[in-house]
């Protein structure tokens, strides 16, 4: 199942892998900075209307990234005041060409839902002429848990994360 949205393409393989694909506007440096620093992903990380209340990173293998996305939008009714704690895992780093972690939900303490999916997620940035193509590789522990996150919402709110990140790697560019 391949399926393209502005700007992205998306495709589930194996049953339990979504692989997605966006080409950005910026050098990869800039573009992996924008996925492993605090100060970029307060910016741009979660769907239109969410807001990042809470960011910690420790980018090293072993180290954590801990974040609360927060609907704010009032006309979002049913999301909105909303929380969504998770947590990252670092398994990889080689900047500025990949990124591996384990991404679960999880509470204000960081502690793992386990009721909930989670999957390793692996990122490249590839420099690519006009930009830095990124390749994500979500593997999830079935192909029900990849089906769950999907009717979720996630898809949707992946597009509009990444609109968000062109966005910003444009603003930081023009600074």
């Amino acid at each position: 199942m391949t399926s393209t949205h502005p700007n992205m393409t998306s495709n589930v393989e194996h049953g339990n892998e979504l692989v997605l694909e966006r080409t950005f506007r910026a050098p990869s440096a800039l573009v992996f900075g924008a996925f492993t620093q605090a100060e970029h992903l307060r910016q741009w990380w979660g769907p239109r209307g969410w807001e990042l209340t809470h960011c910690t990173l420790d980018l090293r293998s072993g180290g954590r990234w801990h974040y609360c996305m927060k609907c704010m939008d009032q006309a979002q009714a049913g999301f909105y005041g909303m929380e969504s704690w998770e947590l990252g895992i670092y398994d990889e780093i080689e900047a500025p060409q990949r990124l591996v972690y384990t991404d679960y939900f999880s509470d204000a303490a960081g502690t793992i839902n386990t009721a909930m999916p989670s999957s390793q997620t692996s990122l490249t940035f590839e420099e690519v002429e006009g930009g830095t193509r990124v390749i994500s590789r979500s593997i999830y522990g079935t192909e029900e848990a990849l089906k769950t996150v999907m009717d979720m919402g996630m898809l949707e709110g992946i597009s509009q994360t990444w609109d968000r990140l062109t966005e910003h790697l444009s603003a930081q560019q023009a600074k």
